[in-house]
Protein backbone atom coordinates (compact mmCIF):
# COMPACT_ATOMS: atom_id res chain seq x y z
CA UNK A 1 0.00 0.00 0.00
CA UNK A 2 1.74 3.12 -1.19
CA UNK A 3 -0.91 5.79 -0.52
CA UNK A 4 -0.52 7.01 3.04
CA UNK A 5 -2.89 9.44 4.67
CA UNK A 6 -2.76 11.48 7.84
CA UNK A 7 -5.58 11.22 10.36
CA UNK A 8 -7.66 14.37 10.62
CA UNK A 9 -8.74 16.02 13.88
CA UNK A 10 -12.08 14.16 13.87
CA UNK A 11 -10.32 10.80 13.61
CA UNK A 12 -7.87 11.72 16.37
CA UNK A 13 -10.74 12.79 18.66
CA UNK A 14 -12.62 9.55 17.99
CA UNK A 15 -9.52 7.47 18.72
CA UNK A 16 -8.88 9.43 21.92
CA UNK A 17 -12.47 8.88 23.09
CA UNK A 18 -12.28 5.18 22.27
CA UNK A 19 -9.00 4.81 24.19
CA UNK A 20 -10.64 6.22 27.31
CA UNK A 21 -13.62 3.84 27.16
CA UNK A 22 -13.52 1.22 29.90
CA UNK A 23 -15.08 -2.19 29.59
CA UNK A 24 -17.87 -3.32 31.83
CA UNK A 25 -20.92 -5.56 31.97
CA UNK A 26 -23.79 -4.83 29.63
CA UNK A 27 -26.16 -5.32 32.56
CA UNK A 28 -26.04 -6.17 36.25
CA UNK A 29 -27.16 -9.64 37.41
CA UNK A 30 -30.75 -10.10 38.51
CA UNK A 31 -31.48 -11.04 42.15
CA UNK A 32 -32.36 -14.56 40.96
CA UNK A 33 -29.01 -14.90 39.18
CA UNK A 34 -27.18 -13.69 42.29
CA UNK A 35 -29.04 -16.21 44.45
CA UNK A 36 -28.11 -19.09 42.13
CA UNK A 37 -24.46 -17.95 42.02
CA UNK A 38 -24.31 -17.88 45.84
CA UNK A 39 -25.44 -21.53 46.03
CA UNK A 40 -22.80 -22.85 43.61
CA UNK A 41 -19.75 -24.68 44.93
CA UNK A 42 -16.41 -24.58 43.09
CA UNK A 43 -15.31 -27.74 41.31
CA UNK A 44 -12.37 -29.20 43.24
CA UNK A 45 -10.81 -30.76 40.15
CA UNK A 46 -10.99 -27.46 38.24
CA UNK A 47 -9.44 -25.62 41.20
CA UNK A 48 -6.62 -28.16 41.37
CA UNK A 49 -5.98 -27.86 37.63
CA UNK A 50 -6.01 -24.05 37.83
CA UNK A 51 -3.47 -24.11 40.66
CA UNK A 52 -1.25 -26.53 38.75
CA UNK A 53 -1.30 -24.35 35.63
CA UNK A 54 -0.57 -21.21 37.65
CA UNK A 55 2.46 -22.89 39.24
CA UNK A 56 3.62 -24.24 35.90
CA UNK A 57 3.41 -20.78 34.34
CA UNK A 58 5.21 -19.15 37.27
CA UNK A 59 8.05 -21.66 37.07
CA UNK A 60 8.37 -21.68 33.29
CA UNK A 61 11.89 -21.65 31.91
CA UNK A 62 13.09 -21.26 28.37
CA UNK A 63 12.85 -19.00 25.38
CA UNK A 64 11.33 -15.59 25.95
CA UNK A 65 11.86 -15.59 29.71
CA UNK A 66 14.23 -13.29 31.50
CA UNK A 67 16.69 -15.01 33.84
Amino acid sequence: MTDRTRPNDQTKAAERAEAETHSGPDRMPTPEEEAVADTLEPDEEAAKHYQEMAERGANQKGEGRLP
